[in-house]
């Protein structure tokens, strides 16, 4: 158990490290006015990446709530609270990065064609809307989130070290996970759906490139190299989240969390926010450049 721990400690401190990195970038980058709409989106992800990762039942945030001398039922509530917020918010902004993309490489004859050059003001508004949406859903936690007592009462549900959640009434529950598995299913369809566009797109113009002899243009495309990395990050992140999904809904039913499951689905739910910094670090061109422009530095 101890050694599951310390995995997941160490998958945390790398995917603090690497998010902070690319939310220096995509902030530096956003406030020299050279940013594109995928830089917002792509910020956006990373600073929500770094807060679920911190929110994290007895990661940093609860420690810093702890020196506060915060009681034990605020430091429950506000890491619980946050983190569900940052998790909602993380499947809507996959899915508005592929949507997004899916638009981007559009042909011009397409129907996605004419929503090109009001991209970035419905970004906008996705952003106010997921952020509205989320943290006003997430709020009822507040009301069934508190300190583990370590009495005796069969009915706490321990999520955590220090934190637990009370049940719910079968209809609020019922409600809840009804909304929960509508939005789900809707988001990860659409993803699937502009992945699957996406890659037909691909292969219809890699035929046009082979057909016009023109293989290096293809090869070259920033698009396509986007394209590939925003498909590698959805197809990992339906993956990771449906196991998520299954190991919360199967504990939620039972009403009974074991410790090394609880682990096991810590290290399966924070895969996503690891390796999505990673695989955006390797294939940025732009950031590629300053990495080699700094270890040149350090070489010469």
């Amino acid at each position: 158990m101890s050694s599951l721990e310390n995995i997941f400690y160490i998958q945390a401190g790398l995917g603090v490290l690497a998010n902070m990195f690319l939310l220096f970038f995509y902030t530096s980058i956003i406030l020299s006015d050279r940013s594109k709409p995928m830089d917002l989106i792509s910020c956006q992800l990373t600073f929500i990446h770094i807060m679920m990762i911190l929110s994290e039942g007895d990661n940093l945030l609860a420690n810093i709530l702890e020196s506060l001398k915060f009681g034990n039922d605020v430091k429950c509530k506000t890491t619980f609270y946050i983190n569900r917020v940052m998790r909602g918010l993380s499947i809507c902004i996959t899915c508005l990065l592929s949507v997004f993309q899916a638009v981007t490489i559009s042909p011009s004859t397409s129907l996605l064609a004419k929503f090109k050059n009001k991209v970035k003001t419905h970004i906008i508004y996705a952003f106010f809307y997921f952020w509205s949406f989320n943290l006003s859903f997430s709020s009822r936690l507040i009301f069934y989130v508190a300190g583990f007592t370590n009495v005796s009462e069969t009915y706490q549900m321990k999520v955590t070290k220090s934190c637990s959640l009370y049940p719910m009434n079968y209809i609020i529950r019922g409600s809840i996970l009804t909304v929960i598995i509508a939005r789900d299913v809707f988001l990860v369809g659409v993803m699937l759906t502009t992945s699957t566009y996406m890659v037909i797109t691909l292969c219809r113009h890699q035929m046009q490139c082979k057909h016009l002899h023109n293989i290096s243009y293809l090869r070259a495309s920033p698009e396509k190299r986007a394209t590939q990395t925003i498909l590698l990050l959805v197809v990992f992140f339906v993956v990771m989240y449906w196991l998520d999904f299954i190991i919360s809904f199967t504990s939620t039913l039972s009403w009974k969390y074991v410790p090394v499951v609880l682990t096991v689905q810590k290290l399966v739910m924070y895969a996503y926010p690891t390796l999505t910094p990673l695989v955006q670090i390797t294939s940025d061109k732009r950031i590629i450049s300053i990495l080699k422009n700094i270890t040149g530095r350090f070489i010469w």
